[in-house]
């Protein structure tokens, strides 16, 4: 397929940059800090995905078997925030990346970042990784009052950008991508990579499928 868009947005974490790794020795040194077992690193990147409140309960859950309670809650993921500062920046994009997002630069495309992660973090990662000068726009999980999977972030850059829904795709690596994009109206690609909480995405949910961003410029028209 062939789509005619104006602008494209991006996921961060496993769509643009491998953030897996230093996110879950992040949370593992705050496990350790709460006396509860370290967990593989494999079952907390399964755990990414929704933001950094739902990665800490989920893996606070996993220990507990139960649903911790707010002051727990509010401590692991003051821990966590503050190991994630000191390793943040350590992630590398993905093979192909930078690349890809000059092309659709070069093509005259409209680029933005949409994230749940926070922006202390989100704007170091993104700067440090080489990919901040890509973007006109970059929306934060803390940017607005919601974040995806409502469609809020989505719409806000298609307003700023001057840019109907129907003529912008986001290109993400979750079901909170493709939720976030059906209710925006927008043309969802997803990456056949990423952090899906380890299971593939039907394909009848998406517009398509591609297993590198060097794939992208392809489809644009």
């Amino acid at each position: 397929m062939a789509f005619h868009v104006k602008a494209v947005m991006f996921d961060l974490d496993g769509t643009l940059v491998h953030t897996a790794p230093e996110i879950a020795a992040s949370i593992n040194k705050m496990l350790v800090e709460l006396d509860f077992p370290a967990l593989p690193h494999a079952l907390i990147e399964h755990y990414i995905g929704e933001g950094a409140q739902t990665l800490v309960r989920r893996c606070i859950t996993a220990n507990t078997r139960s649903e911790p309670d707010a002051a727990l809650l509010e401590r692991a993921q003051a821990l966590f925030f503050a190991h994630y500062a000191d390793n943040v920046t350590l992630s590398r994009s993905y093979d192909g990346v930078i690349e890809a997002l000059a092309v659709l630069q070069d093509k005259g495309l409209k680029l933005a970042c949409v994230t749940n992660k926070p922006e202390r973090f989100t704007l170091p990662l993104l700067d440090k990784s080489g990919l901040l000068d890509f973007f006109e726009i970059v929306v934060s999980g803390d940017t607005l009052v919601k974040k995806k999977p409502d469609p809020i972030q989505l719409r806000y850059i298609c307003a700023k950008f001057n840019v109907l829904e129907a003529e912008s795709m986001l290109v993400g690596d979750s079901l909170t991508d493709v939720a976030a994009a059906h209710a925006a109206g927008c043309y969802i690609v997803t990456v056949s990579y990423g952090y899906n909480q380890g299971k593939p995405i039907d394909h009848s949910l998406v517009d398509d499928t591609i297993a590198s961003l060097a794939d992208l410029a392809g489809l644009l028209t």
